[in-house]
């Protein structure tokens, strides 16, 4: 989000490889509950695009797109079958590692909730290991998940090459769905009615059109011909034209598609971010109430919700613990006082210790809101922390960052591989027995949206469902009851063993910013509900900014969003907020502008805040309307030319662009026109989108959303403004997940400049295209000498604007405005119009043959001085014939002295 390191950065992502042993393919059986097991062969095609397996008595092909599949497990996190008869038919034995060991599951799905499991066994031994570890890889690929639009279409080819080639295909392509605008920006770069652009042609428009401005030309230089002529090599599929340094039509269309040509750098999806800075320095991408799978009242508690969120990138996720009951007295994870289900503690921690690190190494931070008044049980909740994480585990504070006053937090780098408790500590809180149970004020940890109803109210709730607890929550006036301080009603005192997991995520009831700063203790935290943040927010932007740059805050949802619907996190991360939880079961437009977001930096889960919001000598008003001091605001403009594949139904569809940002920054919604029942191949080419001045571009996305004429989602892109590259580009459409839509994409231009204010305009014209502008100046002066009577007057404005501008010294105004007005017609029109001369022109000049007699006088003056010097600092030595220098003492022979010194 915010500015990479310096220098060019060197793409780390490795492309996708395709393991021999998946490509060659394995011998399963394949099982599930409800169905006889069947011996498959499993592979994935050299690509890497799909699974396929093939077997049984019909030697049916199925097929799995890789890119829908969300996780891999083998082990004892593989599924193990229920049924005692099956598991005896596979010779599984339940604790047993060998049997484990041979047991391979594939999660697959479009969301977080609604997921599909495959489930097979390996019928050689040490094959189940590798197919994990490959397949996982496959599909966490960042690159293929940013694929280029002819990577897609190749995809998208299912006939083998031996019948129908690439070529075949993509002029079929052609012929289902022309492409009339892309011809028109062919013939506009200058082929003017000829089937091919030069390679200077070409690479004009690369260097012109195609490259960002914004970038400094000396760490990222213009093509050269060389360059050009390998894109050539790479598109043009005709010899005859490549040999003439010419591109078709049809490569020039390969181009746009290709990768070369993305809409975003893939340097952007790289690791590109300082990973070395304080843990305050960092947005982190954060989940709220993460076990529930659909609304905060009613539904299903699951432990898979929190394998999902970890898969994503998140790196900040909350256990809302309760007491569990006797006999087990196992603590368990639910939604106090609402009918969600309940699941164990104990499970849920098992599956964090297997899904902390399979997406990013960095820390991660449990928020935990505990409400177990027990002792026993909170013992037994952090012996299970203890023996599941093991070494992950941070029970220490590191050597180097004691929890000191004024001492900074450690950077996501030093603290890679761990995880951090975030619990109330013991010693915060007067001591009582064990955990007695105290009500909440507004600005600690919440859980549950009827807070304000007490327990005796909850069994009314058993018989009415989502429904009845909607209307309870109104009738109660849950807002006002509640609205000032979040969800939970209550949490307890930690006990011992609890207080020392935690180290540098602290919660502290938050007072005031003045008490913090007093305080200074940057490994307290504080939350605050969405309400209150919103206050702070407006009441102390300033404060709030400078608070977030030593300590971390973290944001919630309100209590009455009982629909599990999430605020926009963009509000939050203007002032620096840390940790701008979410419900990541609801795929609405603030999660997946979170999800786009947290796409880039190599999807850690970690973004760099701009670097005025860490600097303590910098301070940022977020309401600014005006430019930040060290930070150049942007010009941003798009226009959507046509769609692509955008539906298979019959149905129109509209493009929306919408701005995120600071409040200066945020725009919506820009919308295209509907198509008239076009959803295959919709051209616009009409009106384009301008958001004249971002203030913050290392804080803004640019969100470009398909839709069907009733509104419904089709798919969309999230894009960095700091990042989006001028030009023609082809932006691939993902769905509500982020994961990549097959062939839907838009042909946009987009431009992309350092924003200049009006009033300058005109200046910054002049300055790029001197000569131009002044034949401009010219050609008014013409225009409206035939208007006036009296001509005078428009020559003096005219130089005045001149003078004004500093093109014109002030003695020279002064004659300027004496003379005649046909002299200064000739004077503006000598400005304007400057004639070359060739060098034989110029060397006839009385200027030149001056400059040189005068050239020739000092040469003889030099030569006689220089002779001078020498007789001065040699002897002679007649009888060896040689002679010695004073100075450097060197010998020559004496006739090649007199050779120099008489010629």
């Amino acid at each position: 989000m915010a500015g990479a390191k310096p220098g060019v950065h060197a793409l780390q992502l490795k492309p996708v490889s395709v393991h021999e042993v998946l490509k060659r393919g394995s011998k399963f059986i394949k099982w599930d509950e409800e169905a006889i097991p069947t011996l498959v062969t499993l592979k994935v095609d050299p690509d890497g695009f799909f699974l396929y397996w093939s077997g049984g008595t019909s030697m049916d092909v199925e097929i799995l797109d890789i890119s829908q599949i969300r996780d891999t497990r083998t082990g004892r996190f593989a599924r193990f079958p229920k049924d005692p008869r099956l598991r005896e038919t596979l010779g599984l034995i339940k604790g047993d590692s060998y049997s484990e060991s041979k047991l391979l599951t594939i999660v697959f799905g479009n969301d977080l909730v609604n997921l599909y499991f495959l489930n097979f066994q390996a019928v050689q031994e040490g094959y189940c290991k590798v197919w994990t570890d490959e397949l996982f890889k496959l599909a966490t690929n960042i690159l293929s998940q940013n694929a280029s639009r002819n990577t897609f279409l190749f995809k998208a080819d299912g006939i083998k090459p031996d019948y129908f080639t690439w070529e075949m295909f993509q002029n079929f392509l052609n012929k289902l769905s022309p492409r009339p605008e892309v011809e028109r920006i062919f013939v506009e770069l200058g082929s003017k009615g000829k089937p091919f652009l030069s390679l200077d042609q070409l690479m004009d428009f690369i260097n012109r059109k195609q490259r960002d401005s914004r970038l400094n030309e000396v760490l990222y230089p213009p093509l050269k011909r060389d360059q050009v002529h390998q894109l050539m090599e790479r598109y043009e599929t005709n010899t005859s034209q490549l040999e003439r340094d010419q591109i078709s039509l049809m490569g020039f269309a390969k181009y746009l598609g290709g990768e070369e040509n993305s809409v975003v750098p893939p340097e952007r999806l790289d690791l590109i971010d300082d990973m070395n800075q304080p843990l305050s320095h960092y947005f982190i991408n954060s989940s709220h109430n993460t076990y529930l799978t659909v609304g905060q009242l009613t539904g299903t508690s699951s432990v898979e919700m929190y394998r999902q969120v970890l898969l994503t990138g998140c790196r900040c996720i909350e256990l809302d613990c309760w007491k569990g009951r006797p006999p087990e007295e196992e603590p368990i994870i639910t939604h106090g006082f609402t009918m969600t289900t309940e699941i164990s503690f104990k499970e849920v921690i098992e599956a964090i210790a297997e899904s902390a690190f399979k997406t990013s190494p960095y820390p991660l931070i449990l928020s935990f809101e505990n409400h177990v008044d027990s002792a026993k049980q909170q013992a037994k909740m952090a012996e299970y922390c203890r023996t599941m994480f093991g070494d992950a585990l941070l029970i220490e504070p590191l050597e180097k960052y004691p929890l000191d006053p004024g001492q900074q937090l450690p950077s996501p780098q030093e603290l890679m591989g761990k995880i951090l408790i975030k619990n109330k500590k013991k010693h915060h809180h007067r001591a009582s027995n064990g955990g007695s149970i105290r009500r909440k004020d507004g600005t600690d940890e919440q859980s549950s949206p009827l807070n304000g109803v007490y327990a005796h109210q909850t069994p009314l709730m058993s018989n009415g469902g989502e429904k009845l607890a909607e209307r309870m929550a109104k009738d109660l006036d849950i807002r006002k009851s509640i609205g000032g301080f979040g969800t939970a009603y209550s949490e307890v005192n930690a006990t011992e063993e609890m207080s020392t997991l935690v180290n540098y995520i602290e919660p502290v009831k938050f007072k005031s910013f003045e008490a913090a700063s007093k305080r200074n203790k940057y490994f307290e935290m504080s939350s605050f509900v969405e309400t209150k943040g919103m206050d702070t927010l407006k009441n102390s932007p300033m404060e709030f900014v400078e608070y977030n740059k030593k300590q971390l805050s973290r944001i919630y949802p309100k209590g009455t969003r009982v629909d599990s619907s999430n605020y926009m996190p963009q509000l939050f991360w203007n002032v620096g907020c840390q940790m701008v939880a979410l419900n990541f079961q609801t795929l609405d437009l603030p999660m997946q502008l979170n999800m786009g977001v947290f796409e880039y930096n190599c999807h850690c889960g970690y973004l760099l805040k701009p670097e005025f919001m860490r600097r303590t000598d910098k301070h940022f008003d977020p309401f600014t309307m005006g430019i930040v001091d060290g930070i150049v605001a942007n010009t941003i403009k798009i226009k959507i030319i046509s769609g692509q594949f955008l539906n298979d139904k019959k149905v129109g569809v509209y493009v929306e662009v919408d701005m995120f940002g600071l409040p200066a920054d945020t725009k919506r919604k820009y919308r295209t026109k509907t198509s008239n029942n076009n959803s295959l191949d919709p051209v616009w080419d009409d009106e384009t989108f301008v958001f004249n001045k971002v203030v913050l571009p290392t804080l803004a996305s640019l969100r470009v959303a398909v839709y069907e004429e009733n509104g419904k989602f089709i798919g969309h892109r999230i894009l960095p403004v700091s990042a989006l590259r001028p030009g023609y580009h082809y932006i691939c459409l993902k769905n509500e997940l982020n994961q990549p839509l097959l062939l839907s994409s838009l042909l946009v231009y987009t431009e992309a400049q350092d924003y200049i204010p009006n009033e300058h305009q005109e200046y910054a014209e002049a300055l790029t295209n001197p000569i131009k502008h002044l034949s401009l100046l010219a050609q008014r002066e013409r225009q409206l000498l035939a208007l006036m009577e009296d001509p005078t007057e428009v020559s003096h404005a005219c130089f005045y604007v001149c003078l004004r501008q500093h093109w014109l010294s002030s003695s020279l105004y002064k004659i300027l405005v004496t003379v005649t007005i046909m002299d200064k017609v000739y004077v503006c029109l000598c400005f304007a119009v400057i004639e070359p001369q060739s060098t034989d022109e110029l060397k006839q000049h009385n200027s030149y043959l001056k400059l040189m007699k005068k050239q020739c006088k000092e040469l003889k003056e030099l030569k006689k001085k220089h002779l001078k010097k020498v007789k001065s600092t040699i002897y002679c030595n007649t009888t060896c014939g040689y002679v010695l220098c004073r100075e450097c003492t060197i010998m020559v022979t004496f006739t090649q002295i007199c050779a120099y010194i008489f010629n």
